[in-house]
């Protein structure tokens, strides 16, 4: 009997353990590293399952698990660890640091990748390095931090474009940008103006072959992937806020310009303008001093806004984003005002296998912007009048009244009053911008079998811009150019333009894993893409001042009157690609790796019998630090070889659109005029059927490292680019009256290197302090090595830049200007022959510089300080081995100038008997002439400048305890602070070979906060 009843009791017992441990519970508990330090972020996963959570700020997690389920502690950089839950209600886990994962997420083309198990050349940059920076275009924000990446931005102007150049110059004529692509959207070409930088999660940059032939016919000149925030699963509601105000103001230059007094005299010497009629007591007397700089130019200010909520639950997540920008230009009339909105949604089947995701954005921007920059127009160039424009002049004189202008330029008989033509201008001219900007794409995986999977992803890219441009009918300018009997001037232009990008891709992959070791990786995928481009638009000539009131007012009839007759026009073009592709990864035990990818495209640019081309990758990598002579270093922590070679193709070979050069391939016709001045119709174009895409072949060798318990960290590299069949004109004979065709003609080279490293100088985690630095480097040589021309040059005989076989791209041909010759102030240059000389020939005697306005070697570096919340970071850009025209001094220091604009002080120093030895000719030099044929002006634009500085202070949770925050950030933060360099000029920065009255490139200061509810 008292077996019996033990036996129940027993059954009893267990069936209590059972339900016990089957019920569930919270457990608690704090995730630190080595040091103690909390870790925020870490995920906490019960093992099997989709529930989880992450630790917070302070490191502290709260879960609700089973005593016989397993907790699972996973966090970037650090190794994964397990408990058992059992009977503990508490389990708090100190994270050890897994040094050989270099402690990076790589993403690559289609697919993403350890750091340890890339095999690719490509950097990171991380939201960190983005949020809340002062730039309306955030790709401006990655100048200087990655290696081999050059960007130069042209203009100060908000909103404008910057060149993007990686690992050299790709192409003579064609476009030379990498392709972007947005949430596995690709993007035509950089226009990221209305792009909200803190969105972006990461951009990663690929530079090899092995990373960017996967792309085919778009990836020959590198490709930049934008990766934009997203929610997590479990997650509760966190709603963070970052809003940033500040001001711009114009840099300085070096131009030493003239006051009024020094003005008048050196007219009064000259006999020239108001100087010419004063005596020297008038002029001791003068008082007016205009600053014309602080006409046109303006301290600007600007705010910025950002509101994000991040959630998710078991099954789906979501991040949303609402933002807010407002930036005045420095110039006058410019600025830029933006909203934006960002949904991205991610979502999963309960047993894992169903994944989906949608990623939307809706931008909205508006720009004013100056026109005519770039240009010597008087009355249309305000950057123009600011630096040229005399001083003695008062401002604000001719004010509203633009006919009292015009009497006084007709009997001025001069330029002189150019000033009062621009202000003129500021009171009667708009040229406004707005864009629509969506980008919106689909995903959605299924895991068919453990090995095999098959995803697609569809994505939409949709831009309806608008400009308007006005000039009233009672401006100086609209009264300047009446023609005889017009009685109403003025105008007003429209033009429109809708562009829908579609990007359809299917891919099935396969992963195994045999043996713990071996892991081989294949996809197969199709791409779709289809591009359309509607324009229209009008200008209507001749508003009537009385009724014109703005957009669309005022408008003239035109019943037999041809002056007021609107002009007309509309456009459409259409783009297709079509293409297949592969590629396998093979891993052996972390040791080794091997990866290929073949692509097939076809292109809607080229003939049927040009349409397909092939491109291909192979790329390898050897984990030395996997190895077991160096498994047990004291030193190397990670060491990783790689090596990659393949093709990759550039279609855009007449620009950067998908949409340029549409019709190469036909014989086109026109209306040009014929026999007599009449109407006539005719070949404008021959085509040529035989066009293709221009070849890239890329090898790369690197080296990815970590040392010293990972305070040293970074890579090396060397690569050569060649680029084939360049598309380039041809010389034919003139029968058909056209004397060349495109053709692809020519080679190219790109040879360089590339550094990157970190290095922790004191990582003191018990005594909150972390300080590094980091450096990169690059260095591009770029050769024409063909010219199949038998001339050995595609230059024109004129440009003072040219193509030359055996020659850098775009390099200055020119006289070569030694000096001022002594004996008489007249210019001196040096021949074809090296002998000395005042009259050279400029068809003859020009020889190469060796200089281009694209820089030879470039980076950055900087320094980075934690301390007990407070926080330094700052950032040095440097470029050099790169030289430009500087046509604003040019005009200063020009004799022919005096009398009408301002000159810059260093005129008098100009050669007179008694100051034979100087560097300004003669004012009355008989040569100067061949001036503009030499290098006179051609200046070294190497600089080096204090790009970013940002102090702040994060609030400790101790702070904030009891308040509705939970992380505070303040910080004040400036760019563009300091610039080191002799280039004479506002900014040494551009991406032009001469600069002739730019937009400057302001100096930036401002102050922001982050919260995190």
């Amino acid at each position: 009997m008292r077996t019996k009843f033990s036996g129940i009791l027993t059954l009893l017992l267990a069936f209590v353990v059972q339900v016990t441990f089957a019920q569930t519970k919270t457990v608690t508990g704090t995730v630190t590293d080595a040091d103690g330090l909390p870790l925020p972020g870490v995920n906490i996963i019960v093992k099997g399952t989709s529930t989880g959570t992450q630790s917070d700020f302070d490191g502290e997690y709260s879960i609700e698990v089973s005593a016989d389920q397993t907790l699972q502690f996973k966090y970037l950089g650090f190794k994964t660890q397990e408990v058992e839950v059992g009977n503990q209600s508490e389990i708090s886990v100190s994270m050890e640091i897994d040094s050989a994962e270099l402690d990076e997420v790589v993403v690559e083309a289609y697919r993403t990748s350890s750091k340890k198990k890339s095999n690719v050349a490509a950097a990171t940059v991380t939201s960190e390095t983005i949020k809340a920076r002062p730039n309306s275009n955030f790709v401006q924000t990655l100048q200087g931090q990655i290696p081999g990446l050059n960007i130069q931005t042209g203009s100060g102007q908000p909103g404008a474009s910057s060149s993007v150049i990686l690992r050299g110059v790709g192409s003579v004529t064609g476009g030379s940008e990498p392709l972007y692509v947005i949430d596995g959207v690709p993007q035509n070409g950089d226009i990221f103006r209305s792009l909200n930088p803190n969105e972006i999660e990461n951009i990663s940059v690929l530079k090899d072959a092995g990373a960017t032939a996967i792309y085919g016919n778009r990836g020959a000149n590198g490709v930049i992937v934008v990766t934009t925030r997203s929610g997590s699963y479990n997650q509760a509601l966190q709603i963070d806020y970052i809003a940033t105000t500040g001001f711009s103001e114009l840099q300085d230059n070096d131009y030493n310009l003239m006051g009024s007094q020094q003005l008048l005299r050196l007219e009064n010497q000259r006999g020239v303008g108001l100087g010419g009629t004063l005596t020297q007591e008038e002029i001791d007397n003068y008082s007016i001093e205009t600053d014309w700089y602080d006409v046109f130019f303006r301290k600007a200010f600007e705010q910025s806004h950002t509101l994000q909520l991040t959630s998710g639950g078991e099954n789906l997540n979501s991040f949303t984003s609402i933002g807010f920008t407002d930036q005045e230009g420095i110039l006058k009339t410019t600025g830029i005002q933006k909203f934006s909105f960002r949904n991205n949604l991610n979502g999963k089947s309960e047993d894992g296998k169903f994944t989906y995701g949608t990623n939307m954005t809706i931008n909205w921007s508006q720009r004013g912007e100056a026109t005519s920059l770039g240009t010597g127009g008087v009355n249309q160039n305000f950057v123009l009048g600011a630096n040229n424009s005399v001083p003695y002049l008062e401002d604000g004189v001719y004010a509203g009244d633009s006919e009292a202008l015009l009497e006084a330029y007709n009997n001025d008989g001069t330029l002189r009053l150019t000033p009062y033509f621009l202000e003129d201008k500021l009171r009667t001219f708009s040229n406004d911008y707005d864009e629509l900007k969506a980008i919106a794409s689909g995903n959605a995986a299924y895991q068919i079998t453990d090995e095999l999977s098959f995803s697609t992803n569809f994505g939409l890219d949709y831009t309806q811009s608008n400009r308007v441009v006005s000039q009233n009918a009672d401006s100086f300018n609209s009264y300047l150019f009446l023609e005889p009997n017009q009685e109403f001037g003025g105008t007003e232009s429209h033009s429109q333009a809708r562009t829908l990008l579609i990007n359809f891709t299917n891919q099935l992959k396969y992963v195994k894993t045999i043996d713990e070791k071996h892991t081989v990786e294949a996809s197969l995928f199709t791409e779709y893409f289809k591009g359309h481009r509607r324009t229209t638009g009008f200008t209507q000539n001749g508003l009537d001042p009385k009724t014109q009131s703005g957009w669309g007012t005022g408008y003239i009839g035109y019943d037999n009157t041809p002056f007021y007759v609107p002009s007309v026009n509309a456009g459409a073009v259409n783009a297709g690609l079509f293409s297949y592709f592969g590629f396998v990864d093979y891993d052996y035990d972390s040791k080794y790796g091997f990866s290929a990818s073949l692509r097939r495209d076809a292109s809607y640019r080229f003939s049927e019998t040009n349409r397909w081309g092939t491109y291909y990758s192979v790329s390898g990598r050897w984990n030395l630090s996997e190895e077991d002579f160096l498994a047990n270093s004291d030193v190397v922590d990670a060491l990783k070889l790689r090596a990659s070679y393949g093709v990759s193709g550039n279609q855009n070979i007449v620009g950067t659109s998908i949409f340029d050069g549409p019709n190469l391939q036909f014989d086109l016709y026109g209306a040009p005029t014929g026999y007599g001045a009449q109407p006539s119709y005719g070949i404008t174009t021959l085509g040529n059927s035989d066009l293709r895409w221009e070849d890239i072949t890329q090898a790369n060798i690197g080296v990815d490292f970590e040392m010293f318990e990972s305070r040293l960290r970074g890579s090396a590299d060397v690569y050569q680019k060649t680029t084939t069949d360049l598309y380039q004109p041809l010389r034919i004979s003139a029968i058909n009256a056209i004397t060349q065709i495109s053709a692809n003609l020519g080679e190219l080279e790109n040879k360089g290197v590339e550094f990157q490293a970190t290095y922790d100088v004191i990582r003191d985690r018990q005594k909150d302090l972390l300080v590094s630095v980091n450096f990169n480097g690059a260095y591009n040589e770029n050769k024409i090595t063909e010219i199949p021309d038998p001339s050995g040059t595609t230059w024109d005989g004129e440009s003072l830049v040219g193509n030359f076989e055996g020659q850098m791209l775009n390099e200055y041909y020119v006289l070569d200007y030694v000096g001022v010759n002594p004996v008489n102030g007249n210019l001196l240059f040096r021949d074809a022959e090296g002998e000395l000389t005042e009259n050279p020939d400029p068809a003859t005697d020009r020889q190469f510089t060796g200089e281009s306005f694209i820089p030879k070697f470039q980076g950055g570096f900087g320094l980075n300080v934690d301390y007990k919340g407070f926080f330094l970071t700052s950032q040095f850009n440097y470029v050099g081995g790169i030289s430009r025209y500087d046509y604003d001094y040019s005009g200063l220091v020009d004799p022919a100038n005096i009398g009408i604009f301002n000159m810059s002080n260093d005129i008098n120093r100009a050669w007179t008997p008694d100051n034979r030895f100087t560097d300004i000719p003669r004012l009355g030099a008989t040569n100067r002439g061949l001036e503009e044929f030499s290098n006179r002006f051609l200046k070294d634009a190497s600089y080096l400048r204090l790009r970013f500085l940002s102090i702040g202070y994060n609030f400790s949770p101790e702070f904030l305890e009891g308040t509705f925050i939970k992380n505070l950030r303040v910080f004040a933060q400036g760019q563009n602070l300091l610039t080191w360099t002799e280039w004479r000029g506002w900014d040494a920065e551009s991406n032009r070979s001469a600069d002739q009255y730019q937009y400057p490139t302001p100096r930036i200061y401002n102050v922001g906060l982050e919260l995190k509810f």
